[in-house]
């Protein structure tokens, strides 16, 4: 499995040559684009290792997302308000599946995934809601619990995104570095839309 970090008496992995007929992409760094390979060109495989940094983000991200779908759940009993709602279906819709890539990914190495009442508290500096604040959300309805989900959730993904930045920064797995590229994205344009319903 070493064979490639050492330089003598060992023989790399051959690349991929660029040819005239499906085209070659070749991925740029997290959150640049790609680009297609020129004819001939020797392409390096990409080889994708886990790294502390990888594990950490996803053993973090799980109880991270929990906490944002126990906040979404709480809506169809205690808000009327059709953008407040809409918003937590999407929270469902996108991060359930997503908690199930991370948690197929580090079962795979080997981890353990984080329990169901894992989490942080609300100091963690990743927009976690404290037991205060969840405390005070269940006890909210109309206007009062609308207004105060989604300052909460706005921090929340907040929080996310910061976590993602880090995982591009530090990590090495490529499918955990998509991933928090997509989820990074999609959590802008959700914030984006929490903050128009806020005015």
């Amino acid at each position: 499995m070493l064979a490639g970090c050492t330089s003598s008496g060992a023989q790399e992995k051959p690349g991929l040559v660029a040819g005239t007929g499906a085209p070659v992409i070749v991925p740029g760094a997290p959150g640049d684009a790609g680009r297609t390979a020129a004819p001939g060109e020797r392409v390096a495989r990409q080889e994708s290792h886990a790294s502390a940094a990888d594990v950490l983000f996803t053993e973090r991200m799980i109880p991270h997302h929990r906490q944002a779908l126990e906040m979404a759940d709480l809506a169809p009993s205690r808000t009327d308000n059709p953008g407040v709602r809409r918003i937590c279906e999407r929270i469902a819709v996108g991060q359930t599946p997503e908690i199930g890539v991370m948690s197929r990914w580090l079962r795979a190495l080997g981890r353990e995934v984080p329990g169901e009442h894992t989490g942080h508290t609300g100091a963690d500096g990743y927009g976690m809601a404290s037991l205060e604040e969840m405390n005070r959300l269940r006890a909210s309805r109309g206007a009062a619990f609308d207004e105060l989900l989604l300052r909460l959730m706005i921090r929340h993904h907040e929080g996310a995104v910061k976590m993602a930045g880090e995982e591009l920064a530090g990590g090495t797995d490529q499918t955990m570095l998509k991933f928090a590229q997509d989820m990074a994205s999609g959590q802008r344009i959700e914030i984006d839309r929490m903050r128009g319903l806020l005015k």
